[in-house]
């Protein structure tokens, strides 16, 4: 019997490929190189590198570490969070010669750099998630405050006496009284632009397409220009018939080509206890920062792509080794010109790739422009962020979660600025710990919970008992990537005293992340313990009635 003739099946439509976002990428390359040629220069000033080495940094985090990375949007180049490091051990390092420290400084940050490639392949990339929220906005906001304390004076003109932040602050009003007219004007002007673009932007429309720091070099450069700083004369002041000296000091000063700029490395004191000490804030804070960048940039990525923090601190150790032997700062993840990166449209990795190429180019051929930037101006982008950084809404959003929260912030930042990060931030954690213990949390349940688990098909419970705190998050994290097919997830705390703030974040970012993936996470137990503020992931205090008395 013959087979009837089946036709065959009809072939899948073919999927349309997907639009090329190179165009996308390369507009937004161009204008996230805007704005970090200037912030790379000021960072390099202010820590105590030729302003050149911030730059390079910047060229290497777009030209080689985009291609190692997993976090498609970040851009990888040097950050405000590590001046006081970098300066730091400038000075420590080169006791009084800041070329020699300099070139010292180099050696921590390559040695850093192997550490923080170490720290990647042992898979080590959960670390961001270790460290209390308010440790480390505490840290940040004693950032701040270094960084104004040091630049403030720049932007004046003035060269201050005292080197430490707190004599520093102490000293400005002296700083005002002898200010500069001329460069403080520029500087004062500069920080006016900063702090009103906002409004600006908003009664505006075209003005919204102008970054905040070229509008600032747009009107620096041309005052620079009006005041002939590039030749050294002096000027009097009619109104008080003092006389004050300008010239090209006050600008950005550059080697003659970008190969001049190329510095490498003095590893002769990098076994010494300073270096060491240095290696390890340079690895630590580094690692965390770009970590918590990538974090953060991810829950800003319009597809919600979740990068592998791993590969991303393989990358971003990988470009600090380079950076570090060529003579660059240290870089990491940075979350302002990465959220600009998404806000102007980037679509992939080419976006960083292209800031760090327009950058190459415009030091490649265009050098004599840069010379042009007033350090001022610089300074003034650079007191910005500190205030940024050390906003007095900080304080209140830290607040807000909790007063223990407060508490430890305070802590940090005050311990931190008054001897260094990595005292302060120990004794930041060590604040967080005694408090939790007065809350109720058992010493040993601090680094290890007591963990039930049940499988059910797709269905995991996980129980957790006595404390879930910062110090043991991971232990419920490295339980929870066993499962990797369990579709439903709860995590009963019913039997914990203490479940703190760090980890109901994670815990809500993990939620989302989770989601993404089709898969649940709910948390249970929770109706017996009392919230620590009103916020929704503030702390949670199991609560204990007193027994009533039978009569």
């Amino acid at each position: 019997m013959p087979m009837p003739n089946i036709p065959d099946p009809p072939e899948p439509a073919p999927t349309a490929p997907a639009p090329p976002t190179w165009k996308s990428d390369l507009v937004s390359g161009f204008l996230v190189f805007l704005i970090a040629l200037p912030l790379s220069l000021g960072i390099a000033m202010a820590s105590g590198f030729p302003p050149i080495a911030g730059v390079l940094t910047a060229v290497v985090g777009g030209v080689i570490a985009t291609w190692l990375g997993s976090a498609p949007l970040t851009i990888k180049g040097p950050a405000a969070g590590l001046i006081v490091i970098a300066l730091g051990a400038v000075q420590e390092l080169g006791g009084g010669d800041n070329a020699t420290g300099y070139r010292r400084a180099l050696a921590c940050i390559v040695v850093a750099a192997a550490v923080q490639i170490a720290f990647a392949l042992a898979r080590v990339g959960a670390l961001g998630d270790l460290f209390p929220s308010s440790v480390v906005h505490g840290m940040l906001a004693a950032i701040g405050i270094i960084i104004c304390s040091k630049q403030i004076h720049t932007l004046l003109g003035v060269t201050p006496t005292a080197k430490e932040p707190l004599p520093l602050l102490l000293e400005v009003p002296a700083s005002v009284l002898r200010l500069n007219p001329a460069i403080a004007l520029i500087g004062v002007l500069s920080l006016l632009l900063l702090f009103g673009y906002p409004v600006l932007a908003r009664r505006t429309r075209w003005m919204q397409k102008i970054p905040a720091p070229l509008l600032v070099l747009a009107v620096a450069m041309p005052l620079a220009l009006v005041f002939h700083l590039e030749h050294r004369h002096t000027y009097t002041l009619s109104s008080t018939d003092s006389t004050y000296t300008v010239g090209p000091k006050f600008l950005v000063n550059l080697p003659g080509n970008l190969l001049q700029a190329i510095t490498f490395p003095d590893f002769s004191l990098v076994a010494s206890p300073v270096s060491l000490k240095y290696v390890v804030m340079f690895a630590l804070v580094g690692s965390i920062e770009s970590l918590l960048s990538a974090k953060a940039v991810s829950s800003l990525d319009p597809e919600r792509r979740s990068p592998d923090l791993d590969k991303d601190l393989l990358a971003t150790g990988v470009g600090n080794l380079a950076a570090g032997v060529l003579g660059g700062l240290p870089m990491i993840s940075e979350i302002v010109r990465s959220s600009a990166n998404i806000g102007y449209g980037a679509k992939s990795r080419l976006s960083n790739f292209f800031h760090g190429a327009f950058l190459l180019l415009f030091v490649a051929f265009a050098p004599g422009l840069i010379h042009r930037i007033p350090l001022a101006a610089l300074a003034a982008m650079l007191v910005f962020t500190g205030v940024r950084l050390a906003s007095p809404k900080e304080f209140v959003k830290t607040f807000r979660i909790g007063k223990e929260q407060l508490v430890v912030f305070i802590a940090t930042a005050a311990i931190t600025i008054a001897t260094d990060l990595l005292v302060g931030v120990a004794a930041g954690i060590a604040v967080e710990m005694l408090i939790h213990v007065l809350n109720g949390a058992p010493l040993r349940s601090l680094f290890r919970p007591v963990i039930e688990e049940r499988v059910e098909g797709g269905r995991l419970v996980l129980r957790v008992k006595q404390a879930a705190v910062f110090s043991n998050y991971l232990s419920i994290k490295r339980r929870l990537a066993q499962h990797p097919d369990a579709l439903t997830i709860e995590i009963d705390f019913q039997d914990t005293r203490l479940v703190d703030h760090t980890v109901m974040a994670n815990l809500h970012d993990l939620k989302a992340t989770l989601e993404c993936e089709g898969r649940t996470l709910t948390l249970s137990g929770l109706d017996d313990h009392g919230p620590m503020s009103s916020h929704p992931l503030s702390a949670r205090k199991k609560v204990v009635l007193a027994p009533v008395e039978s009569r």
